[in-house]
């Protein structure tokens, strides 16, 4: 293996500049939740799974006389299916006279540098949580590599904004909490995400405001803060995703439905539509967030119910697109879509009518992905890597980044190479109902 060409300082005396790493604002890692029992301290590998429950959901009937219900458990798999590493080698010399000179180890500084590297790069697979993990290539060692594995179960498949009107105030953030709470009222924490450059615009709009005591909190910390019932907490980051929107989102064709692949509304998770470019190979991508339209002629407007009690909600029906769909040559597009689409009556009613031909919908175009979760509902799953036998090898829990990784050293026998590798394994999931995603204009 032939040594990478490093850059080091030949001359004789320098000195170290004490200056900061310049990090990321690596909030998923903080936020998430590790609650597995002693899973961090097992050791695993690429594919290990941790199962979770999921609260189930029921109905109820009028009267007295029972009619029993299957109890059913419902459950989401978390995979540990993404793996990074940072690594960087020495000869002998360079250690002796560049690296290890001083009275305080150079080593300590590459090795933070190497780590605050792989949690930006694991940020940035957590992020993709808000665009429903869409896979995202990018360049490694001269090799195109997915940075994110496709999970039709995890994410949003609700939203807030339409990507084109900028989301720039506190009552936006007000509706937006409202609308989610709608669905569904989540009792304990709930947590937002917002683009770090968007959050000047939002809190101005606060000061701005009339207040007796001029929102000296805010004005103090120029934060968005925690505000709302049950206290909501903003976070900021500077990694959150771009979805790329398929073509019919992009040209903001309004799509009719032609038929679904269950006419009775059990059990509807494709849905056929006309009004997309002919022949489109891109007529929609996985990820697409689409709405159903209302007042349109001879149609009722499609609501959700809510997640307990099974009541109409104010909430249009929206979807996410799993998979992408090519238009056929008349326009028709096949979109499978989640969550299951069910208006007939049962623990899985989710809508109030069901859906027809003639109904219309409508997709997002391209928008950067903010993101809403309710409590704890943002998994993430970080076992422990075996050792590198017979290389020595630790592996620990970081406290500054939040991800456990393991930190491997060797050499190559007679080859005057030393290596050090920093590596991590992961999996995460965004339990769909207890999310939302927040479409910001590109």
């Amino acid at each position: 293996m032939a040594l990478p060409t490093n850059i080091l300082q030949q001359v004789q005396t320098y000195q170290r500049s004490n200056l900061a790493l310049l990090e990321n604002l690596n909030c998923f890692m903080n936020i998430s939740n590790t609650r597995f029992k002693d899973f961090e301290k097992i050791t695993a590998n690429l594919g290990s799974v941790v199962t979770f429950d999921l609260p189930p959901r029921f109905t109820t009937a009028q009267g007295l006389v029972a009619s029993f219900q299957p109890a059913v458990q419902r459950v989401l798999s978390l995979t540990c299916d993404q793996a990074t590493n940072t690594s960087y080698a020495f000869t002998a010399q360079e250690r002796i006279f560049n690296v290890e000179k001083d009275t305080e180890s150079y080593m300590e500084l590459f090795g933070r540098s190497a780590v605050a590297e792989m949690g930006a790069n694991i940020e940035v697979n957590l992020a993709l949580n808000a665009n429903s993990h869409v896979p995202v290539n990018t360049v490694v060692n001269g090799q195109t590599v997915p940075t994110g594995a496709l999970h039709t179960e995890s994410g949003p498949f609700r939203f807030f904004g339409d990507a084109l009107t900028p989301i720039n105030s506190f009552q936006q953030l007000a509706q937006m909490i409202a609308n989610f709470k709608n669905f569904g009222s989540v009792q304990q924490g709930i947590k937002v995400i917002l683009p770090d450059v968007n959050i000047p615009a939002i809190v101005g709009t606060g000061l701005n405001q009339f207040a007796p005591n001029r929102n000296n909190d805010i004005a103090m910390s120029w934060e968005v803060g925690e505000f709302g019932t049950p206290p909501v907490m903003y976070y900021q980051s500077n990694l959150l995703p771009i979805h790329t929107a398929g073509n019919v989102g992009q040209n903001a064709s309004t799509l009719t439905v032609v038929s679904t692949n269950d006419p009775t509304g059990a059990a509807i998770t494709q849905i056929t539509f006309s009004g997309a470019t002919a022949s489109d190979a891109s007529a929609i991508k996985s990820g697409d967030l689409i709405q159903f339209q209302d007042n349109v002629s001879g149609q009722p407007n499609l609501r959700y119910l809510t997640f307990i009690g099974h009541t109409p909600s104010a909430q249009p029906l929206q979807v996410r697109a799993t998979a992408d769909a090519a238009a056929d040559g008349s326009g028709n597009v096949v979109v499978s879509v989640a969550p299951t689409l069910q208006s007939t009556a049962g623990g899985g009613q989710n809508i109030n009518y069901n859906i027809v031909a003639g109904m219309q919908a409508k997709a997002l175009p391209s928008h950067k992905c903010g993101l809403v979760i309710g409590g704890d509902a943002f998994y993430l799953a970080m076992p422990r890597l075996p050792d590198q036998y017979p290389y020595p090898t630790a592996a620990e829990y970081d406290p500054d980044t939040g991800v456990s990784m393991r930190m491997t050293y060797g050499s190559l026998f007679g080859q005057n190479q030393m290596g050090m590798i920093h590596d991590a394994t992961w999996g995460s999931v965004l339990v769909p109902e207890y999310s939302m995603r927040i479409a910001f204009p590109v």
